[in-house]
């Protein structure tokens, strides 16, 4: 299979140094703002959306949460600005009907001409959970997710209409036309048994944030046989996270990473990593177990640095070095079976012609990048998932 290479959307803002979740790259340790940070207005998240699209990136991902832009109405403006650039929507369930959301995904299909991907997001933070009046604890929320994918699949052209009576959703003859484009792909991410589960169950893709090659194909292997057991061996797919510092040498990608790294101060890294310790996110556990907060100990596998993680929720993980090896870490994570890479740099618009020219460029050479769209709307071969209806482009 070929690899598929998206790019990331800063809807919290961009910066030269590391960007966390909580609005301090915004300003200086004086209070002052700091003149690099790039907020993100859509002029600005329009010119990434471009330079992605034309630098072949398949897709741009989005977050999610209090802390960003909203990601359905930020993508649905930048669809009208590109042609051919997918967006991978991240979203909470269990906050809006499944019913809605199959409705609000076939319009964006709609209006985009099928470039929705979807990023479900069940949340490890009962905190921000209760800020936006969720209740349920973690492993409720991931049973909560099930039904609701199951809702989001079954609604989707329903003929004849859907019903659904479970714990979380009492569904009734509910159907969604979502003609000519189909269901988007789901992607999934969870590092616990019950994300796991609801993964084999229901995604397309599923996603895990860049961890050594030993730990995921450890996760790999447990996938596939939860897959399996649920009947769905050669239906799911899989990518994973990463930030991505590439250069013309290694020895200039790591006096990057170096001075990204001395701009995090031990008080800051001190105070991120007490939150990470608390969540309830296995993943975001894991992500913190790679480093410990130590500062000295961030290369956890060759050219695979843990420097984002010392303040930064989420992906922790960079590959770091010339482009050449870049491009090498690449093909050893495709070769586990990891087909969709959805990376990121600081800032994201330069860092965006880094990769694409550089590491990108050479996978290119080697016949290893899925084509580019050869039309808009087009749906990129090795993406599952879609259920076309007829006319669609699969």
């Amino acid at each position: 299979m070929p690899l598929h290479l998206h790019w990331y959307l800063p809807t919290r803002g961009d910066d030269r140094v590391i960007v966390s979740s909580n609005g301090e790259a915004d300003f200086g340790a004086d209070g002052a703002r700091n003149p690099r940070f790039r907020p993100p207005t859509i002029e600005y998240l329009g010119q990434i959306a471009r330079a992605a699209e034309q630098l072949g990136y398949e897709a741009l991902l989005t977050p999610t949460g209090l802390w960003c832009e909203d990601a359905w109405i930020i993508t649905a403006a930048l669809t009208q600005v590109t042609s051919r650039l997918r967006f991978l929507v991240a979203f909470r369930p269990g906050l809006i009907s499944p019913t809605l959301a199959a409705h609000q995904a076939a319009t964006f299909q709609r209006i985009s001409g099928g470039r929705l991907l979807l990023n479900v997001v069940t949340g490890g933070d009962s905190a921000e959970q209760r800020r936006l009046g969720d209740h349920l604890d973690h492993d409720q929320r991931y049973a909560r997710t099930d039904e609701f994918l199951t809702v989001l699949r079954g609604v989707a052209g329903a003929k004849p209409a859907f019903s659904f009576a479970g714990e979380h959703y009492d569904i009734q003859e509910a159907t969604v036309n979502v003609a000519p484009w189909g269901r988007p792909p789901i992607f999934f991410g969870g590092a616990s048994p019950a994300a796991e589960r609801v993964a084999a169950r229901r995604a397309d893709v599923y996603l895990a944030w860049g961890e050594t090659p030993a730990q995921i194909t450890e996760r790999l292997d447990r996938m596939r046989s939860l897959a399996a057991a649920a009947g769905r061996a050669d239906e799911l797919s899989f990518g994973i996270r990463f930030h991505v510092i590439s250069r013309d040498t290694a020895a200039q990608a790591w006096a990057e990473a170096d001075r990204l790294l001395a701009g995090l101060d031990d008080a800051r890294i001190a105070a991120h990593q007490a939150v990470f310790a608390a969540s309830e996110s296995v993943g975001q556990r894991r992500m913190a177990a790679l480093h410990g907060g130590d500062r000295t100990s961030l290369e956890v596998y060759p050219n695979v640095w843990a420097g984002y993680g010392l303040v930064r929720g989420g992906a922790g993980t960079a590959i770091v070095g010339s482009h050449e090896q870049v491009a090498e870490r690449i093909e050893e994570y495709h070769a586990l079976g990891l087909d969709h890479f959805i990376l990121s740099g600081q800032p994201h618009l330069e860092e965006a012609y880094q990769l694409a020219e550089g590491a990108a460029a050479l996978l290119r050479a080697r016949g290893l990048l899925a084509a580019p769209h050869d039309r808009a709307g087009g749906v990129p071969g090795g993406v599952p998932g879609g259920e076309a209806l007829a006319g669609a482009v699969r």
